[in-house]
């Protein structure tokens, strides 16, 4: 039973660790802001439209999805090139 009282005093007698700094990776979003939706006019016709009205909303919408496409297309290019570029 002393022996155990001394090995208790022993290890109160002894320094603690030093600190060791240790670098953890952490996920940070390569997007930091997603563009914008546009509003799309096919999207706000009336049940009742025309062919002409849907064809000419259509033809609209082209140029801005376009545009949208473009800009999702180079945040995903950014994102996919930074994680090609962690192990270099």
């Amino acid at each position: 039973m002393k022996w155990m009282l001394v090995l208790v005093l022993a290890g109160c007698g002894s320094a603690p660790p030093a600190p060791q700094r240790v670098e953890v990776p952490v996920f940070t979003p390569c997007v930091k802001v997603a563009p914008q939706r546009p509003a799309y006019e096919f999207d706000q016709l009336a049940p009742a439209a025309t062919d002409g009205e849907i064809v000419l909303a259509l033809a609209r919408d082209w140029l801005r999805g376009r545009k949208y496409e473009g800009e999702m297309e180079a945040a995903i290019a950014g994102c996919t090139h930074s994680v090609t570029d962690v192990g270099h």
